[in-house]
């Protein structure tokens, strides 16, 4: 049932990204990594079986940044997807210093969500901090990256070759930063490389499986398809 639901996510994910692009353009897509960047660190506090390995959730939302981040640096340049590297860095460092005071807040005695909320972003801080760091790295280097290998395959028909490239060194990067912050410790060691490995092997999985949708992005992008809000 897991693997059901984790493909019927991934299917999810990249229709609203997609529709995100369609319709708001580059907007949309600054407004999907922040979105991305939030969402994936709530769900990553959730362990569950997948594909006979412990993992954690938020691995499709989060690798969907990296589509987002190639997309613009494919459609719109390098400058763009930085662009959205630091909204996505705003966002997240934005709703936990948020959360932390509304956290704060002596709750009343007929309140019920506290304790729930605490749970979910009591641990954010460390998940936060782990999240910034990955994504700060992982992020620029896959901007970089892609440039890096646009530059050497610049034809469009090496799209496939620019975006795995550069988004599978960068997820391993980004796995091995969060892992090691977020849950060294927190684990057992053999819990813990179960978690890295499912990790960046699904993160690559999304990786491989969103190339086609650059090539879409790239098609509606010279049809004159987007409808972008910022010019």
């Amino acid at each position: 049932m897991n693997e059901i639901l984790w493909f019927l996510m991934l299917v999810v994910n990249f229709a609203l990204i997609t529709v995100a692009y369609r319709w708001w353009g580059k907007t949309g897509l600054y407004v999907w990594v922040a979105i991305a960047a939030i969402i994936a660190n709530v769900q990553v506090i959730k362990t569950v079986s997948l594909f006979w390995m412990a993992a954690t959730l938020g691995n499709i939302v989060y690798a969907t940044s990296f589509l987002a981040t190639d997309i613009l640096s494919e459609n719109h340049g390098k400058k763009e997807a930085r662009k959205a590297v630091y909204v996505g860095f705003f966002s997240l460092i934005s709703v936990t210093v948020i959360m932390q005071i509304a956290l704060a807040f002596e709750p009343h005695p007929s309140d019920f969500s506290q304790e729930h909320l605490s749970v979910v972003f009591g641990f954010l801080p460390r998940i936060a901090l782990a999240s910034l760091a990955a994504y700060w790295c992982s992020q620029l280097h896959d901007v970089w990256a892609y440039e890096f290998w646009r530059n050497r395959f610049p034809h469009k028909r090496h799209i496939w070759i620019r975006n795995n490239a550069s988004t599978m060194v960068s997820q391993l990067i980004d796995t091995a930063i969060f892992t090691t912050i977020a849950f060294a410790g927190v684990f057992s060691a053999d819990v813990w490389w179960q978690i890295f490995w499912s990790t960046y092997i699904l993160k690559w999985v999304v990786a491989v499986l969103d190339t086609p949708f650059i090539y879409l992005a790239r098609k509606m992008k010279d049809d004159g398809k987007i409808r972008d809000l910022v010019p």
